[in-house]
């Protein structure tokens, strides 16, 4: 006869001795839920995604169980797997795994490593909701590294004048940190052909305004730095300290006060 227990308590073999009684409660529960279940290890095995072999230490107390399987079994056995993963977080403690979590190393009684425990693949009409978490974890770390690597790299981006109609390109290589795509702007203010350009954009009659963003807000701040007006920060956003700089400047040249970077503005900034 199987001594891994296809019929009732009486045939299991004896826990050893030395296993801590929280561990044995499990243990013990656990035994009580396959029995209860009917099924063989064979078929707990299939069922569960867990090979015989795992099955064995696990109700042996040779090796204590991961929290995925218990729960496996706790459905199986028409039990409520709130309970029984309580008995096996208190078992965890007493094992000695202060983690106490979803992914308990296999050790034997006495301390010894074994082998990790052997997962079938899924069949259908049963239990291969393990390896699917498995295949998911997979591919969302593979997902996630693909994010962070992508967002890392230096990307060249060719920036066009808003206006104009003569298209005058310039590339300018952004920096993007993990976890954010705001470029970071640089002054480097210097002049061409009588005008002054900072090497964010080269327009001189886009139309910037409140709300806007991007690299001719950027110029600007750069050009209202160079004039002596703080427009705050150099980030290429049009916020109220850049409009109200922008309206300061306007009124130190003599131009109409509006806040709003058109042509006039444009050629008093470059000029």
């Amino acid at each position: 006869m199987n001594a891994w227990g296809d019929h009732t308590m009486s045939r299991w073999k004896a826990l050893p001795a030395e296993l801590d009684p929280r561990v044995r409660q499990l243990l013990v529960r656990m035994r009580r839920l396959k029995d209860h279940s009917g099924l063989s290890v064979r078929r707990l095995a299939a069922r569960t995604g867990y090979s015989p072999k795992s099955w064995e230490r696990y109700l042996g107390g040779r090796s204590l169980p991961p929290r995925e399987a218990v729960e496996a079994l706790a459905r199986i056995g028409g039990d409520d797997p709130t309970r029984l993963l309580a008995l096996h977080e208190v078992a965890v403690e007493a094992w000695g795994n202060p983690r106490g979590g979803t992914a308990v190393p296999e050790t034997a009684v006495d301390g010894t490593a074994l082998p990790e425990p052997e997962i079938l693949s899924a069949e259908p009409g049963g239990g291969g909701t393990r390896s699917l978490s498995l295949r998911v974890a997979l591919v969302a770390g593979a997902v996630a590294l693909v994010l962070a690597v992508s967002s890392a790299v230096l990307v060249a981006m060719r920036l066009m004048d808003h206006g104009g109609g003569t298209a005058q390109e310039k590339t300018t290589t952004v920096t993007l940190s993990a976890g954010t795509s705001a470029p970071s702007y640089t002054c480097r203010v210097k002049q061409v052909d009588g005008g002054w350009y900072a090497g964010n954009s080269r327009t001189r009659n886009a139309t910037v305004g409140y709300g806007d963003s991007g690299p001719a807000v950027a110029e600007v701040q750069c050009l209202l730095r160079r004039a002596g007006i703080s427009p705050g920060g150099i980030d290429g956003m049009f916020g109220p300290l850049t409009q109200g700089a922008v309206k300061a400047f306007q009124r130190q040249a003599r131009l109409d006060v509006d806040g709003v970077v058109g042509p006039h503005t444009w050629k008093a900034l470059r000029g």
